[in-house]
């Protein structure tokens, strides 16, 4: 690949600097997944020479092949180590490494260094739903969130409605930004657990399975689901929720337990990629209601299994999902309540949404993640491209 910069032309690979300070493994989510699936398909390239800058939990890991690993040397679990490490080492150690440009993966970025920074804000989720973010971790997303849109040469977008907040709340020129979607991870190499194995297991009985993958916090929207689940007719669908503890799933126990549905919900911690495909295969309906998402992969990730979705027509859920799934007002447990209920009785519905979803999700690939990238890297190195 050539690229101009400044006037000359750059025949060799150019150097990008992966700004993975923040990431402690198995604890960002979604942040993580577009870390992760976006740096493998980076590092296929030829025209790219890749350093990742990890801190001390993320050392080691495996990011593709000919990726370079430069430690910055904190403990990003602690909030000010991560943004001291960002702020002042970061710059130090890309500007030693000879990087062009530094992209920073999650939200944050440095805000000064001699090489062009490009930034993915992946929402505004500090600022729309404060519930997100608490103590130092929302005192520093409310600082540098917007420092890292004013002082990054591009930033990139998962999807256009976060691009419309970036515009709107933060005040950034529209043609700086870049949207570029996420992908849907294939399916892993793995045998899904057999139905009849979870069932026994989990003491589903044979109640059809209403699933959601989502974060126990609160802008998730979990407690209007538990009670949307309490609103179906009996017999109940059995209402499946995986994901790590957090201190808000006490809230929602003791929501359903008030309910009195205690035998017809599971709260599950992570589960194995065999029981995840497993959980998948038998669920009826895959249900996520968010409050808000920058871009939103669980219920995309769903439809590529062919799982009816209901979600939200907050945020970017609307736009990615399109037609393809059952779009509710998540603020209305009865929208939500009366969407799974016309799935779980329409078998022909069902069915439609298996198709669409399919095909909806089959759009978004992490290939096409990589090569919008590098188009946002082009022109962040030849600010005359940007403009053209």
């Amino acid at each position: 690949m050539s690229l101009i910069a400044g006037g000359r032309l750059l025949c060799s690979a150019v150097h990008v600097g992966l700004n993975l300070v923040f990431l402690t493994p198995g604890e960002q989510g979604g942040m993580e997944v577009y870390a992760r699936e976006l740096i493998r398909r980076l590092a296929q390239r030829d025209d790219l020479r890749l350093t990742a800058f990890v801190n001390r939990r993320a050392r080691g890991q495996e990011w593709g092949e000919g990726v370079e690993e430069v430690l910055v040397d904190v403990d990003a679990t602690d909030r000010r180590q991560w943004v001291t490490g960002e702020q002042w080492h970061l710059p130090r150690l890309a500007h030693a490494a000879g990087c062009e440009l530094v992209h920073s993966l999650a939200s944050t970025a440095p805000v000064r260094g001699p090489f062009r920074r490009i930034t993915t804000i992946h929402d505004l989720n500090y600022k729309l739903v404060p519930d997100t973010h608490f103590g130092v971790r929302g005192l520093g997303m409310r600082v540098l969130v917007p420092a890292a849109a004013r002082r990054s040469h591009r930033i990139i977008a998962d999807s256009a409605s976060t691009a419309d907040d970036l515009v709107r709340h933060l005040g950034v020129d529209r043609a700086k930004i870049d949207v570029v979607p996420l992908g849907v991870t294939p399916q892993p190499d793995v045998t899904p657990t057999p139905e009849a194995e979870l069932r026994a297991r989990l003491e589903l009985g044979d109640r059809p399975v209403l699933l959601t993958f989502s974060a126990k916090r609160p802008h998730k929207n979990l407690m209007r689901l538990v009670e949307a689940h309490a609103r179906l007719p009996s017999p109940r669908p059995a209402l499946v929720l995986p994901g790590y503890p957090t201190p808000y799933e006490r809230a929602l126990r003791e929501r359903v337990r008030q309910l009195g549905t205690e035998a017809e919900v599971r709260f599950l911690g992570w589960v194995s990629d065999e029981d995840r495909e497993g959980l998948y295969a038998l669920a009826e309906v895959f249900a996520f209601p968010s409050l808000y998402e920058g871009f939103g992969l669980p219920p995309l990730e769903a439809m590529a299994r062919g799982v009816p979705v209901v979600t939200s027509d907050r945020g970017s859920l609307a736009e990615v999902a399109g037609d393809a799934a059952a779009i509710v007002d998540p603020e209305s447990v009865e929208q939500i309540a009366g969407a799974i209920e016309r799935l779980l009785r329409d078998e022909a519905e069902r069915e439609r949404l298996r198709a669409a979803g399919r095909e909806r999700a089959a759009r978004f690939t992490w290939e096409r993640t990589a090569e919008l990238t590098v188009a946002a890297y082009r022109r962040a190195l030849d600010p005359a491209a940007a403009s053209r």
